[in-house]
This record gives structure tokens, sequence and C-alpha cells, in this order.
């Protein structure tokens, strides 16, 4: 069960990810000068509301499944799958969130192609995790 909550929550937050990266990213640059810093704030806290609580979840279970990984998983590749979340949150915490912090300043093309271009990181380990998990998921079954 812990499995399916956990691979639940990684394609979630792929899902989440992706439309992020591949739409609401981009459209920042449209916002206009007059109100993109209330833009950026609203944006941040309403997205914070959103993902905190998914991406805590997806960390409690990671852990959860690589100290007690199922019969059927190497604890090698649990540790794999909690490592790329390890460095999802540092991506987060580093890169993602003061780039989101200077653009509360107001639009700024270079902190935006910034953050643009260092999400693709967080977005390609994102998908590495949901293959990995659906792979977890096939050896479940199996």
């Amino acid at each position: 069960m812990l499995l399916v909550v956990h691979a639940a929550l990684t394609w979630v937050l792929v899902g989440l990810i992706l439309t992020i990266q591949l739409v609401h990213y981009p459209l920042f640059a449209r916002v206009g000068a007059a109100g993109y810093a209330a833009y950026q704030r609203g944006h941040v806290t309403r997205i914070t509301w959103l993902v905190a609580p998914l991406m805590l979840a997806e960390l409690v279970t990671g852990v959860g499944l690589a100290l007690r990984p199922p019969p059927f998983l190497s604890a090698a590749s649990a540790g794999v799958g909690l490592a790329l979340i390890v460095l999802i949150w540092l991506s987060t915490a580093l890169v993602q969130s003061p780039a989101h912090g200077r653009l509360t300043a107001g639009f700024d093309p270079a902190w935006h192609g910034r953050l643009v271009a260092t999400n693709w990181w967080r977005t390609l380990a994102w998908l590495t995790r949901g293959v990995l998990v659906g792979w977890w998921l096939l050896l479940a079954v199996a």
C-alpha cells in the first residue's frame, strides 16, 4: 500500500512540474511589468500551499520505502529513488526558491530565464522518479 500511495504522489508531482515548466513559467514573461511583483508573490504563496504537502508526503513515503523496501524492491533502487527526492528538494530550496524570491521584486528577464532553465533539472529528476516508481509498480505485480 505504501508503494501505491508513493507512486500516486510522485505522478501527481510529475504532472504538476510538467504543467509549471511547460505552461506556467513561460507565461511569466507575458504578465506585464505593472502587476508582475504582485503576480509573483501570489504564485509563490498559492503554489506553496499546493506543492509543499505533496512534496513532504512524497519524502515521507520515500523514506519509508528506503528504510523498509518491499521484498521485490532492492535497497539500491529505493535509495536511488530517495536520492532523487533529496536532489529535487535541494534544487527547490537552493535554486528555484531564490529565483522566485528575486522575481517578487519585479520581472527580470535574466532571473526568469535562469528559473526556466534550471527548473529543467528538477523536471527531469521528477520524470526519472516517475519512470522509476512505475518500474517498481511493475515489479510489484510481476
